[in-house]
């Protein structure tokens, strides 16, 4: 068995976008096209460490959700990462392991970094999507700068560094070699549990499942199935079959994995009726997404995250108070308001968990989340559905209230902000970045312009900078704020690997309890007309509604 330099040329089109590089399996089936991307990456990381020292002696964390073409990239990455120097990775069993659990054994095992293999809610098999990202020693994504450089590096690289090992087994338990290299194959569950342990009271949950509380966990075939399996109902003592579409399939069993009421609808039509269980939720194909659901009632992941930094001090991990939360820029303002009532920091963010991790590292946050069903804390560095679930089934424990009771009586004490979130997928990429950069253009005659008793006090192109390290991220997203605190929020989505999906985001306050439950597309409708007449969506696209409204 020897190292082998294998001469190769770019390939066009690797720029990792907001969760790194995705694209169709078709694409990744091509020669060299996974080995090229891995390369890039491994010369980077050997260029740019601080000591000098590269990936010489370093531990890597790898693993995936499972779907098509999982088992392959494994054994593509472990030979390259034997001769690039890598001393020793831990591999989840099966090439197995949830988003979160890799920022867990990052954390954990003070790894130098991790690979993630995974397309996250995108649609898995033959016909669908792949995805790789690294996930620096922190535990999070890697920041902008590294993934440029990796991009920057797929337009120059002309050779590769691989082995001609056989396959290693990835069933067993243990450690093997690569080369030089160890790989252990451990178990994908065990830090991850180990994480939550510290974190819920699982005595009190253990009390719950005795006592005769009901769940339904739908897992969609995806990785977040063993995590849920084995806690849920192998510690925490739900009855068998409290977790459903359980086994992680490669094409998630025809699904589309991502946890939303349009896409799990098997779930929320279980969670229809006095019969129902008392708690629903499910998670996305990396488990790094969650929906919470209770009787006949869906919680907005913008609900979900002012909810638990309202009540984070009844969790015991984290019955200290919070440092402070930050959410994605087109996630609704409930959290603010939670925030100023509390007197701690709230920070707003473009789209993207990299953008968390500063903030994370330096104690100015402690929870975070996305309106595109993605919570998580300072456990990880990661979104974590899992966790999410756990933190509302503590909750539930604590308050002895229900999901729905919980959420209502936030929004008597703070008000609700109704939101929504519209996709247009598919858009022919170039009509998507027309549509863009006309309302870009248009920016400035928009502000302060009157639409009916409302009048726009930003219309602005979202640009941020790190308090921490004071990067500065533009072109993140177009605003349209409006006298009464409503918004518009327009953007194209940085994790879809075909044509363009575009996002529209709505919110509206609602401070009136007697107006507060009315359906939310009814209450939003003046917003939806008035963002097509500001950017044309309909006579552009073709389309007389969205794909997708969440």
């Amino acid at each position: 068995m020897a190292i082998q330099t294998i001469p190769t040329q770019p390939i066009t089109g690797q720029r990792p976008g907001t969760s790194g590089l995705r694209k169709k399996v078709s694409t990744f089936l091509q020669p060299l096209y996974l080995e090229n991307f891995v390369q890039a990456l491994f010369d980077v990381l050997n260029h740019t460490t601080p000591d000098g020292q590269g990936l010489a002696g370093q531990t890597l964390v790898l693993g995936g959700d499972g779907r098509y073409h999982n088992r392959a990239a494994v054994q593509t990455i472990l030979r390259l990462a034997a001769a690039n120097g890598v001393a020793r990775v831990l591999l989840g069993q099966g090439g197995i392991l949830s988003t979160p659990a890799v920022s867990a054994v990052i954390r954990r095992h003070k790894a130098f970094g991790g690979i993630v293999l995974s397309a996250s809610h995108n649609p898995g098999g033959p016909e669908g999507d792949f995805g790789i990202k690294y996930n620096a020693g922190n535990g999070g994504p890697a920041n902008e700068t590294l993934t440029q450089a990796v991009y920057a590096r797929t337009l120059t690289i002309s050779a590769i560094r691989t082995t001609d090992t056989p396959d290693i087994g990835m069933n067993q338990l243990g450690t093997q070699q690569v080369e030089q290299m160890q790989v252990e194959v451990i178990d994908p569950v065990a830090d991850y549990a180990a994480v939550m342990r510290e974190l819920f009271d699982f005595e009190l949950i253990r009390s719950m499942f005795k006592n005769g509380f009901t769940m339904r966990m739908d897992t969609m075939w995806a990785v977040g199935g063993p995590y849920a399996k084995a806690i849920l109902e192998g510690e925490l003592g739900a009855p068998a079959g409290t977790v459903v579409n359980g086994e992680p399939l490669e094409d998630f069993g025809g699904l589309h994995p991502d946890p939303n009421p349009v896409n799990a609808e098997e779930l929320i039509a279980h969670m229809r009726g006095a019969a129902s269980p008392d708690f629903g939720a499910a998670t996305d194909g990396d488990a790094d997404r969650n929906m919470v659901v209770g009787r006949d009632f869906v919680v907005s992941p913008s609900d979900s995250l002012a909810v638990m930094t309202a009540r984070a001090t009844q969790i015991p991990g984290y019955h200290a108070g919070l440092a402070g939360v930050a959410r994605s820029m087109p996630t609704s303002a409930a959290v603010d308001r939670v925030a100023k009532a509390l007197g701690i920091e709230c920070f707003e963010t473009p789209t993207g968990w990299k953008f968390f991790g500063n903030l994370l590292d330096a104690g100015r946050v402690t929870l975070c989340g996305e309106e595109s069903y993605g919570t998580g804390s300072d456990h990880v560095r990661e979104k974590d559905g899992l966790w999410a679930v756990l933190f509302w089934l503590n909750l539930q424990g604590a308050t002895g209230r229900s999901v729905e009771s919980l959420v209502r009586e936030h929004w008597q004490t703070y008000g609700r902000n109704i939101y929504s979130r519209h996709d247009y997928e598919g858009i022919p990429v170039d009509v998507a970045n027309a549509l863009m950069a006309d309302l870009r253009a248009a920016l400035p005659g928009l502000q302060g312009q009157y639409f009916g008793k409302r009048h726009i006090v930003t219309a602005d192109d979202f640009s941020y900078t790190d308090p921490v390290d004071h990067s500065v991220s533009s072109g993140q997203g177009v605003r349209l704020i409006f006298n009464d605190g409503a918004r518009v929020v327009f953007r194209l989505s940085g994790t879809g690997t075909e044509g363009a999906t575009l996002r529209l985001y709505l919110e509206r306050y609602e401070s009136d309890t007697t107006l507060q439950d009315g359906p939310v597309q009814y209450a939003l409708a003046e917003l939806v007309a008035l963002a097509d007449a500001v950017a044309g969506i309909r006579a552009r696209t073709g389309m007389a509604i969205p794909t997708v409204m969440t």
